[in-house]
């Protein structure tokens, strides 16, 4: 991988990551489009850390009193019905399936699931999902009225984003939206949610990386470590623009950009222009 690449792949990491778009899409997508080939799912899992510590450093206040709250919770009982000790349970618990998911489907991950029909087909029906949630959805419950069975359902809907085109956030926001969670308190928990999830993601496939247990063997470390801060710089600017832009506009204009780029895919893939895999 060349420089130039990594930063054009980084900038494309930064913007979509957080969007209800699908970054793995967008980074197998452009990677073809320019004929880089596929960037593979160690280099998005790696970059994808850069992204998360852009959301610790903008949650950093919640996020430190949710993990104060939870450790104090361990040994005082009084704690363990704060709302911030909660968050900290039903962060893990959401965190479990991607996890128990990633592990059972790590190879085809790497290889069938990054097909570029199987990521348009996602795009397309998955953006359909997100209309119906976000038009149809309560808006009257914030993040004081999680429960475990729906951070459960967010951790489900996460573990989606398995596959390219699904989109982590996507797929999470549009369980919030269908739970009846407002479009700022399900995307606040999007990010938090995601923390643990990507960030274990990126830290497992940089190991493999470095013993060269894997497809990952393949990283290269500069341009890659490039990648990771331009996608972090432009990440952090995306995370402040979401949180404005839902708290007073509907997810509508993902959902068209979604669909539009999930048929121009097929078609290119269909007329030869692009390989699926």
């Amino acid at each position: 991988m060349g420089w130039i690449e990594a930063a054009v792949l980084g900038l494309v990491q930064g913007l979509t990551e957080f969007l209800p778009i699908s970054s793995s899409a967008h980074l197998r997508v452009v990677g073809e489009a320019f004929g880089w080939g596929d960037p593979g799912a160690a280099f998005t899992a790696i970059t994808q850390i850069g992204t998360e510590i852009a959301v610790l450093l903008y949650f950093r206040h919640d996020i430190w009193r949710i993990i104060k709250a939870w450790v104090r919770a361990l040994y005082d009982r009084e704690a363990r019905g704060d709302h911030d000790a909660r968050m900290g349970w039903l962060i893990i618990i959401g965190s479990l399936p991607i996890v128990v998911l990633g592990l059972l489907f790590q190879d085809r991950i790497e290889t069938t699931f990054r097909d570029l029909r199987i990521v348009a087909i996602a795009l397309v029906a998955f953006s359909l999902v997100l209309y119906v949630a976000d038009r149809i959805g309560r808006t009257d419950r914030e993040l004081t009225d999680l429960t475990v069975k729906h951070g459960l359902a967010y951790g489900l809907a996460q573990a989606m984003a398995l596959i390219p085109g699904v989109s982590r956030s996507g797929g999470t926001i549009t369980a919030g939206r269908l739970l009846g969670y407002s479009r700022v308190a399900a995307t606040r928990y999007s990010f938090l949610l995601a923390v643990p999830a990507v960030l274990g993601a990126g830290f497992f496939q940089s190991y493999e990386a470095l013993t060269g247990d894997t497809e990952g063997a393949g990283v290269a470390w500069g341009p890659t470590i490039l990648a990771t801060v331009i996608a972090f710089g432009v990440g952090l600017a995306v995370i402040a623009w979401l949180l404005r832009y839902v708290s007073r506009r509907s997810f509508t204009p993902f959902v068209v950009y979604r669909i539009a780029l999930g048929l121009l895919l097929l078609a290119l893939v269909g007329a030869g222009v692009l390989d699926p895999t």
